[in-house]
């Protein structure tokens, strides 16, 4: 471990998991004293991430920072290893921020209080412990117990067809962890050097087939958490059955889990495989975009519609990681943090909205612009955030993706030409599913059948004050977005500037078509090749 005394980044971590633990002995009845407890303890462990990172972290360099290392099992190499870079550090203040609003949302849970909250920690936890692995096996570890929680909150507090949700949620999510861990002992065994280090893990060289094989895994495993299209199914069933502060915490933390993973692991441990999947990573992210906003545009449940936009929206981060550009996988990093604050307003509106009306099915809705026009304005304002209005992070994020693909110089004009195109498709059927969301919800005449609770009917300061907190820095970040790039553009520079390292010599590997196996649209410009060879 480095000359740090204080280990801030095993404090972050178990601060939530030991506060979690302690809740059983906390002295309540009634649920009341348990909640400000979990708020209590999610909130200072926001603040002391902050601390630490304010007093520890270094902007201006991309190499790990705050590093521990300790032994935890030592026959097998297994070490409790962390540190923070450019990549995790606007993540894990991402999953601070929004665990935090979400047990503030949560602020109505009668049912089993002190298991919610419990559950809700022991979350926090993981996410963290996810964001700053180091050692692989810690990293599968900390992805695993996080899935069990989910599954619990889904299962107990979710919607009529909860359980079926989280069995589908834990089996696609279970069975594709299992590639991780197969991955993961694959990279330790390979060569001279048994370890599950990340670091040296990233530095080994591993034979053509075997990174092929490991790099399909990662996609695979990372793929269903993003999600990815066909592995995609699972997420509007748990955000359709899931309560709200559950749908925030999925779509605000979980959803970043795989975006950054499939950067950490596919684009810096295994670049060489890179070469020949970040194609597929476009075509992938195209059609995660076209299909997510067709979908969305069929659905008449409210949450399930922001579901299938979120798949829309991870499309663009796939398009940032394959763009070999600093700009687009800078983009693909601010889409994560701006989609992960987007999603978790508007999901909390929607729970917001259920809470008045009973029903999600936006057929049943009508005319609510009138009795909860503060609740209007605010659904409003989240869904011109996520249809990319200028002024708003989403715009940012989804500018900086296109133009890190369109300058890109790794493919050839008529493959940036379809993907920029399609990719335009699903910007344009954004606003068209969302306002004619917002047109459902709110205009028109209340339909017949809804009833209202006319006691608490527009949105009260709470939930005025958890909506603000996520709209702030929405607008924030999309009249200044320096605000969060500057936090990891050093970062982000270095990992493009690695990934572009192989190109020549993949390319001297593959000279007449680096991409003739596969499928031959997608091909590396010989002159730009030649370029950056010289």
């Amino acid at each position: 471990m480095n000359a740090i005394e204080i280990p801030w980044l095993s404090a972050i971590i178990f601060l939530p998991l030991v506060a979690a633990l302690v809740i059983p002995l906390v002295p309540d009845k009634e649920g009341k004293t348990v909640r400000w407890y979990g708020l209590g303890v999610a909130l200072l462990d926001f603040v002391l991430m902050i601390f630490a990172l304010w007093q520890n972290y270094d902007f201006q360099s991309s190499a790990l920072q705050m590093t521990e290392s300790y032994s935890w099992i030592p026959q097998i190499g297994f070490n409790w290893s962390l540190g923070i870079d450019g990549l995790s550090m606007p993540l894990i203040l991402l999953t601070g921020f929004i665990n935090t609003l979400a047990v503030f949302a949560a602020w109505k849970v009668t049912t089993k209080p002190r298991l919610f909250y419990a559950l809700m920690l022991i979350m926090y936890s993981a996410q963290l412990g996810v964001f700053l692995a180091q050692d692989i096996l810690m990293f599968f570890l900390m992805w695993e117990v996080e899935l069990v929680p989910v599954y619990l909150l889904i299962s107990i507090w979710g919607g009529a067809n909860r359980r079926y949700a989280a069995t589908k949620f834990i089996i696609y999510t279970a069975a594709a962890s299992i590639f991780i861990l197969i991955a993961g002992f694959a990279m330790a065994f390979s060569g001279d050097n048994f370890t599950f280090n990340m670091t040296e893990l990233g530095m080994k060289e591993y034979p053509k087939a075997l990174e092929l094989a490991l790099y399909a895994g990662f996609l695979i495993a990372y793929g269903v958490k993003l999600p990815i299209f066909p592995l995609h199914t699972w997420l509007p069933d748990a955000h359709g059955e899931a309560s709200a502060p559950g749908s925030m915490i999925l779509a605000g933390v979980l959803l970043k889990m795989g975006g950054y993973a499939l950067i950490r692991f596919n684009v810096e441990m295994l670049t060489d495989a890179h070469v020949t999947f970040a194609p597929v990573l476009a075509i992938l992210g195209v059609v995660n975009i076209v299909y997510g906003a067709f979908c969305a545009f069929a659905q008449t449940n409210l949450k399930r519609r922001l579901a299938y936009s979120s798949i829309a929206h991870m499309g663009f981060v796939l398009i940032g990681i394959a763009s070999y550009t600093e700009i687009g996988i800078s983009g693909a990093v601010l889409q994560m943090v701006s989609h992960g604050l987007i999603a978790a307003s508007l999901f909390f509106l929607s729970g917001v909205t259920y809470e008045r009306t009973h029903t999600l099915v936006m057929d049943k809705m009508g005319g609510m612009g009138k009795v909860m026009p503060r609740t209007f304005a605010l659904f409003t304002i989240g869904s011109m955030a996520s249809l990319a209005l200028p002024g708003m992070s989403g715009f940012v994020g989804e500018l900086m993706v296109f133009l890190g693909l369109a300058t890109s110089d790794v493919y050839s004009s008529s493959f940036k030409i379809v993907v920029i195109f399609l990719s335009a498709v699903g910007v344009i059927l954004t606003p068209i599913y969302l306002l004619s969301m917002l047109r459902q919800v709110f205009y028109g005449n209340q339909h017949q059948d809804l009833h209202l609770d006319a006691v608490v009917l527009d949105i009260k300061p709470r939930e005025l004050f958890i909506t603000a907190c996520l709209l702030v820095p929405i607008i924030g970040i999309g009249f200044y977005p320096k605000m969060i790039t500057q936090t990891y553009d050093v970062k982000t520079v270095e990992v493009a500037a690695h990934a572009r390292q192989v190109l020549p010599v993949v390319a001297r590997q593959q000279p007449t078509n680096l991409y003739s196996q596969i499928f031959t649209t997608p091909t590396l410009a010989s002159s730009q090749i030649v370029n950056i060879v010289e």
